[in-house]
């Protein structure tokens, strides 16, 4: 059977798709985080002054909402956030001459964090969808993704199809979870907070697989024995940063910036530096 999601979710690849099929980042996702919710502050490489006029939450800084198990886009190296987003949002920061503080927490905390001013900006590996958007808005987007299926290497699951009446584990309020409630029935689907807390799910044969994006699972399989990726990929889409609907301001500034970050360069040394292409 062939999902209405491969056909509705299939975009054009801004930066090219073929960023998204090798291999996850070259550091181990598994390392020792600090306790949930921790926040960290990223201070620009460059040290960029606070000179900017752009309206924000705390004058003369950026603060960024993630979920920071969400490897190579965002996740910890020791004590600090890292990844593609920390970095793009670094670039951004210092285009606007920002200062940018990450702060860590739930991925369905994220939009509410930034609609109700608690941040400025969401980088979250996020997926823009017309849901999202009654609620936020989005920048022009940076980078595409892939949500695939994650299985055990001895499943019975060889394909999409297959997964009609199993367990499939999500991690809360992504579009993995929105397509796999819609698409398998929510009676069907196992929410975690964290994709991590998903895959232990499965090694554990509490669910029969995981749908997430896969730069993110080909870390996690890479780390977690047992498991395997399916060839069949299913859905295509694309991230941005979200952005209140009451700050245009910052978002028209925002997507200047991406503009020049895209026109130079930076965007795509970010992307290979975390995104092995083959």
């Amino acid at each position: 059977m062939m999902f209405k999601r491969l056909a509705a979710m299939a975009m054009t690849a801004v930066l090219g798709a073929a960023l998204l099929t090798g291999c996850g980042s070259s550091t181990d996702s598994t390392s020792e985080a600090p306790a949930e919710g921790a926040t960290t502050a990223a201070e620009s490489a460059t040290g960029a002054v606070a000179t900017s006029t752009v309206p924000t939450v705390t004058e003369g800084k950026l603060i960024m909402a993630t979920n920071a198990y969400f490897p190579p886009y965002e996740y910890y190296e020791g004590s600090e956030i890292v990844g593609i987003d920390a970095e793009i949002a670094e670039a951004i920061g210092e285009k606007l001459g920002l200062e940018v503080e990450i702060q860590d927490m739930e991925f369905d905390s994220i939009i509410t964090a930034v609609s109700t001013g608690k941040a400025d900006i969401g980088l979250a590996g996020m997926t823009v969808t017309p849901e999202r958007e009654k609620n936020i808005n989005f920048s022009d987007t940076y980078a595409t993704g892939i949500q695939s299926v994650i299985v055990t290497e001895d499943s019975d699951i060889q394909s999409i199809d297959d997964l009609q009446g199993k367990k499939i584990g999500v991690q809360l309020s992504t579009t993995g979870d929105l397509y796999a409630s819609d698409d398998f029935g929510e009676e069907n689907v196992e929410k975690f907070n964290k994709g991590n807390d998903a895959v232990m799910a499965l090694s554990q044969g509490k669910v029969d697989a995981v749908i997430i994006d896969n730069q993110p699972a080909l870390s996690y399989v890479s780390s977690t024995q047992g498991l395997k990726i399916l060839d069949t990929q299913y859905a295509e889409e694309e991230y941005a940063a979200c952005i209140s609907k009451d700050n245009t301001e910052l978002l028209d500034a925002v997507n200047g910036a991406l503009a020049e970050l895209k026109a130079d360069g930076t965007i795509q040394s970010i992307l290979d530096k975390y995104i092995v292409t083959e």
